[in-house]
């Protein structure tokens, strides 16, 4: 399988932990993409026709977007505990959480690319919006860290730690940590799974 991937990317990176965590990265060849919001890829664009990493490209020439599609793919391919729990309140709890962490995720990459606009076509409206949308979404995993901490890990536990991941890695001014010990502490402990660990952020 071939991964269209950047380092900057938090959805590929949530592809990439989930591999981790499913024991089949070493079954995936990543392809370096630049894609960005004013200069499409062309190339991608004859796979994807969205434009949008992460990509995945399989054996038989089909290509599987987008990152949370990629995920349920990889899930059926391995014979261990599935992280797509497959029913009941589990399941329903994992993918409220994995919603949380990527609209979460979204927000934040909406917000930078408007913080990247030049400064005199910036909308101060959009950005404060952005802010509230981000703090308030930090609270409620404050609200949820003691039962995160306490379940077995699932795509709403990779979501979520994607999405803290990419606040230190493009919003670091930001100091989520203060005031939310709680969520701080169980992200603290995740940051150190090695499925965190080989796929850290990478500025190019």
């Amino acid at each position: 399988m071939k991964l269209f991937w950047s380092s900057r990317s938090p959805f590929v990176r949530k592809v990439m932990i989930f591999a981790h965590e499913c024991g089949l990265a070493g079954r995936i060849e990543c392809e370096r993409t630049l894609v960005s919001m004013t200069r499409p890829n062309t190339g991608l664009l004859a796979i994807n026709p969205t434009g949008k990493i992460p990509t995945l490209l399989l054996e038989d020439g089909s290509a599987l977007y987008d990152s949370t599609v990629i995920c349920e793919h990889l899930d059926s391919l391995h014979g261990g505990t599935k992280l797509f729990p497959p029913s009941g309140p589990a399941r329903w709890t994992a993918l409220r959480r994995h919603a949380l962490g990527n609209n979460l995720t979204d927000n934040l990459m909406l917000w930078r690319n408007e913080m990247l606009r030049p400064q005199p076509q910036q909308s101060p409206e959009m950005l404060a919006a952005f802010e509230m949308k981000v703090r308030n979404a930090v609270s409620a995993l404050e609200r949820e860290a003691t039962a995160l901490a306490a379940e077995p890990v699932s795509i709403g536990h990779i979501a979520i730690g994607c999405a803290l991941g990419y606040i230190d890695f493009r919003f670091a001014h930001l100091d989520w940590r203060s005031g939310h010990d709680r969520i701080a502490g169980w992200y603290q402990q995740f940051a150190e799974r090695p499925s965190m660990t080989n796929t850290a952020h990478v500025d190019q």
